[in-house]
Protein backbone atom coordinates (compact mmCIF):
# COMPACT_ATOMS: atom_id res chain seq x y z
CA UNK A 1 0.00 0.00 0.00
CA UNK A 2 3.28 2.41 0.61
CA UNK A 3 4.38 1.68 -2.52
CA UNK A 4 1.61 2.65 -4.29
CA UNK A 5 0.83 5.82 -2.30
CA UNK A 6 4.64 6.62 -3.06
CA UNK A 7 4.10 5.78 -6.69
CA UNK A 8 0.97 7.89 -6.97
CA UNK A 9 2.91 10.84 -5.35
CA UNK A 10 5.70 10.25 -7.50
CA UNK A 11 4.06 10.22 -10.60
CA UNK A 12 2.00 13.65 -9.57
CA UNK A 13 5.01 15.29 -9.21
CA UNK A 14 6.65 14.56 -12.34
CA UNK A 15 3.43 15.82 -13.68
CA UNK A 16 3.08 18.80 -12.04
CA UNK A 17 6.93 19.93 -12.69
CA UNK A 18 6.40 18.81 -16.66
CA UNK A 19 3.49 21.00 -16.84
CA UNK A 20 5.14 23.76 -14.52
CA UNK A 21 8.42 23.68 -17.28
CA UNK A 22 5.91 23.61 -20.84
CA UNK A 23 4.25 27.05 -19.09
CA UNK A 24 7.82 28.05 -17.88
CA UNK A 25 8.73 27.30 -21.82
CA UNK A 26 5.73 29.31 -22.99
CA UNK A 27 5.91 32.43 -21.24
CA UNK A 28 9.96 32.58 -22.19
CA UNK A 29 8.90 31.83 -25.52
CA UNK A 30 6.27 34.99 -25.58
CA UNK A 31 8.62 37.62 -23.65
CA UNK A 32 11.27 36.45 -26.10
CA UNK A 33 9.46 37.51 -28.63
CA UNK A 34 8.09 40.87 -27.70
CA UNK A 35 11.13 41.65 -25.83
CA UNK A 36 12.37 41.41 -29.80
CA UNK A 37 9.91 43.35 -30.96
CA UNK A 38 10.45 46.25 -28.42
CA UNK A 39 14.02 46.15 -29.23
CA UNK A 40 13.23 46.04 -33.33
CA UNK A 41 12.19 49.78 -32.15
CA UNK A 42 14.47 50.49 -29.88
CA UNK A 43 17.61 50.27 -32.55
CA UNK A 44 15.09 51.44 -35.11
CA UNK A 45 15.34 48.30 -37.09
CA UNK A 46 11.58 49.21 -38.32
CA UNK A 47 11.25 46.73 -41.06
CA UNK A 48 11.82 43.83 -38.58
CA UNK A 49 9.66 45.65 -36.42
CA UNK A 50 7.16 45.29 -39.29
CA UNK A 51 7.59 41.51 -39.41
CA UNK A 52 6.67 41.21 -35.27
CA UNK A 53 3.65 42.52 -36.49
CA UNK A 54 0.57 39.94 -36.34
CA UNK A 55 -0.30 39.71 -40.63
CA UNK A 56 -4.19 39.69 -39.79
CA UNK A 57 -3.63 43.34 -38.60
CA UNK A 58 -2.31 44.24 -42.41
CA UNK A 59 -6.01 43.34 -43.93
CA UNK A 60 -7.35 46.18 -41.71
CA UNK A 61 -4.06 48.74 -41.73
CA UNK A 62 -1.73 48.36 -44.75
CA UNK A 63 1.60 47.71 -44.43
CA UNK A 64 2.79 50.79 -46.03
CA UNK A 65 0.73 53.07 -43.63
CA UNK A 66 2.14 50.80 -40.43
CA UNK A 67 5.84 51.78 -42.07
CA UNK A 68 5.24 55.49 -42.29
CA UNK A 69 3.97 55.60 -38.93
CA UNK A 70 6.65 54.10 -37.23
CA UNK A 71 8.78 56.11 -39.61
CA UNK A 72 7.12 59.44 -38.48
CA UNK A 73 7.34 58.46 -34.77
CA UNK A 74 10.75 56.87 -34.16
CA UNK A 75 12.67 58.90 -37.49
CA UNK A 76 11.28 62.54 -36.38
CA UNK A 77 13.57 65.39 -36.53
CA UNK A 78 11.93 67.52 -34.27
CA UNK A 79 10.60 64.60 -31.36
CA UNK A 80 13.59 62.18 -30.78
CA UNK A 81 12.26 59.13 -29.01
CA UNK A 82 14.52 56.68 -27.72
CA UNK A 83 13.47 53.19 -25.50
CA UNK A 84 15.31 53.35 -22.59
CA UNK A 85 14.30 49.96 -21.14
CA UNK A 86 11.05 47.60 -21.12
CA UNK A 87 9.80 45.79 -17.98
CA UNK A 88 7.18 43.22 -17.70
CA UNK A 89 3.93 43.49 -15.88
CA UNK A 90 2.19 40.62 -16.84
CA UNK A 91 2.40 37.44 -19.18
CA UNK A 92 -1.60 35.97 -20.25
CA UNK A 93 -1.59 32.14 -20.14
CA UNK A 94 -2.10 31.46 -23.83
CA UNK A 95 -5.80 30.66 -24.87
CA UNK A 96 -6.85 28.75 -27.89
CA UNK A 97 -9.46 29.73 -29.99
CA UNK A 98 -9.99 29.20 -33.62
CA UNK A 99 -6.81 27.62 -33.92
CA UNK A 100 -4.68 29.79 -32.86
CA UNK A 101 -3.07 30.85 -28.99
CA UNK A 102 -3.60 34.19 -27.71
CA UNK A 103 -1.48 35.99 -24.90
CA UNK A 104 -2.30 38.86 -23.49
CA UNK A 105 0.81 40.76 -22.24
CA UNK A 106 1.77 44.16 -20.19
CA UNK A 107 4.85 45.90 -19.82
CA UNK A 108 6.39 49.00 -19.56
CA UNK A 109 8.77 51.14 -21.94
CA UNK A 110 10.70 53.63 -20.32
CA UNK A 111 11.27 56.10 -23.57
CA UNK A 112 12.94 59.64 -23.55
CA UNK A 113 11.18 62.09 -26.22
CA UNK A 114 13.54 64.93 -26.83
CA UNK A 115 11.34 68.04 -27.95
CA UNK A 116 14.36 70.61 -27.34
CA UNK A 117 14.19 71.57 -31.05
CA UNK A 118 10.01 72.62 -30.43
CA UNK A 119 8.70 76.03 -29.60
CA UNK A 120 7.05 76.81 -26.30
CA UNK A 121 3.27 75.96 -27.93
CA UNK A 122 4.58 72.72 -29.45
CA UNK A 123 5.83 71.30 -26.43
CA UNK A 124 2.77 72.06 -24.54
CA UNK A 125 0.55 70.09 -27.12
CA UNK A 126 3.02 66.97 -27.03
CA UNK A 127 2.74 67.13 -22.97
CA UNK A 128 -1.20 67.65 -23.56
CA UNK A 129 -0.41 64.54 -25.71
CA UNK A 130 1.17 62.55 -23.78
CA UNK A 131 -0.87 63.03 -20.76
CA UNK A 132 -3.68 61.67 -22.59
CA UNK A 133 -1.67 58.63 -23.76
CA UNK A 134 -0.02 57.43 -20.95
CA UNK A 135 -1.28 59.36 -18.21
CA UNK A 136 -0.04 62.50 -15.82
CA UNK A 137 1.85 60.25 -13.55
CA UNK A 138 3.73 58.50 -16.30
CA UNK A 139 5.35 61.56 -17.86
CA UNK A 140 8.09 63.76 -16.60
CA UNK A 141 9.41 67.12 -17.95
CA UNK A 142 13.56 67.76 -17.86
CA UNK A 143 13.59 71.99 -18.91
CA UNK A 144 16.96 71.74 -18.94
CA UNK A 145 17.29 68.58 -21.30
CA UNK A 146 14.44 69.72 -23.03
CA UNK A 147 13.19 66.20 -22.85
CA UNK A 148 10.33 63.77 -21.92
CA UNK A 149 10.94 60.39 -19.75
CA UNK A 150 7.70 58.60 -20.64
CA UNK A 151 7.30 55.17 -18.39
CA UNK A 152 4.76 54.14 -21.05
CA UNK A 153 2.08 51.20 -19.91
CA UNK A 154 1.92 48.73 -23.17
CA UNK A 155 -0.41 46.02 -23.90
CA UNK A 156 -0.06 43.33 -26.88
CA UNK A 157 -1.60 40.47 -27.51
CA UNK A 158 0.88 37.58 -28.82
CA UNK A 159 -0.10 35.21 -31.30
CA UNK A 160 0.81 31.43 -32.33
CA UNK A 161 -0.06 28.69 -33.91
CA UNK A 162 2.61 26.31 -32.53
CA UNK A 163 3.63 28.40 -29.42
CA UNK A 164 7.05 29.20 -30.53
CA UNK A 165 6.80 31.72 -33.05
CA UNK A 166 4.76 34.91 -31.70
CA UNK A 167 3.36 37.64 -33.46
CA UNK A 168 2.05 41.02 -31.57
CA UNK A 169 -0.68 43.24 -32.28
CA UNK A 170 -1.27 46.23 -30.07
CA UNK A 171 -3.81 45.65 -27.43
CA UNK A 172 -5.33 48.89 -27.23
CA UNK A 173 -8.66 50.62 -26.40
CA UNK A 174 -8.51 53.43 -29.16
CA UNK A 175 -7.39 50.35 -31.81
CA UNK A 176 -10.66 48.13 -30.60
CA UNK A 177 -12.62 49.44 -33.90
CA UNK A 178 -10.21 47.95 -36.14
CA UNK A 179 -9.08 44.58 -34.13
CA UNK A 180 -12.81 43.44 -34.66
CA UNK A 181 -11.61 42.66 -37.74
CA UNK A 182 -8.66 41.12 -36.72
CA UNK A 183 -9.06 39.31 -33.37
CA UNK A 184 -11.82 36.79 -32.39
CA UNK A 185 -14.86 38.36 -30.27
CA UNK A 186 -13.58 36.23 -27.30
CA UNK A 187 -9.97 37.64 -27.09
CA UNK A 188 -11.70 41.38 -28.01
CA UNK A 189 -13.69 40.77 -24.57
CA UNK A 190 -11.45 40.75 -22.59
CA UNK A 191 -9.19 43.67 -23.88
Amino acid sequence: MKNKIFSFALIIFFALGFAQNATGTEDQSIRKSVVFFANTIKYKQLDKTIDCIYPKYFTVFPKEQMTQILNMTYNNPFVKIDVKDMKFVSVGKPELVDGEYFSLVSYFLKMRADVSSMNDDMKKNISKMLSSKYGKNNIEYNAKEGAYTINAPMSVYAISKDKKTWKVVYAEKELKSQLTKVLPKKILDKM
